[in-house]
């Protein structure tokens, strides 16, 4: 089992990483994933999120989840083809994480992806993005 840190990591950039080791069959657990980033305008990203989020009915869906380790979990399932028997299995190794589970503190950890540090534009954090989402309920 691979262990990912997604702190400070740009989403897209990690989840394509992540979704082709699940691809090959590897197991990935990521934590941290509130702190991970989208990288744009703050208002550009909440209202695409909030657009998402207020799609279709509540008794049909789509469901679009608003915690933060669902937020990176259905990104990742995006990159995925996880309508096929591959998709889906692909899907089920992947575990997310907010903060550090006491089953992963003692193991090390890698950080996969962009990291915002070499970032010269806007972005916003997971957790932003999740508080602004349960708060337009």
């Amino acid at each position: 089992m691979e262990v990912i840190d997604a702190k400070n990591t740009i989403l897209g950039r990690m989840a394509t990483e992540v979704a082709k080791k699940a691809m090959s069959g590897e197991e990935i657990a990521i934590i941290n994933s509130e702190f991970a980033v989208i990288s744009g305008k703050k208002e550009d990203i909440f209202k695409k999120y909030l657009e998402r989020r207020q799609r279709g009915t509540p008794q049909h869906g789509p469901f679009f989840p608003s915690s933060p380790d669902q937020i990176v979990r259905r990104t990742i399932r995006g990159m995925l083809p996880y309508k096929t028997k591959k998709g889906k299995e692909a899907f089920r190794r992947i575990k997310t994480f907010v903060g550090i589970p006491e089953k992963y503190k003692n193991i090390e950890c890698r950080k996969i992806g962009k990291q915002i540090d070499k970032l010269k534009c806007n972005f916003v954090f997971i957790y932003e993005l999740s508080k602004f989402l349960n708060g337009k309920k």
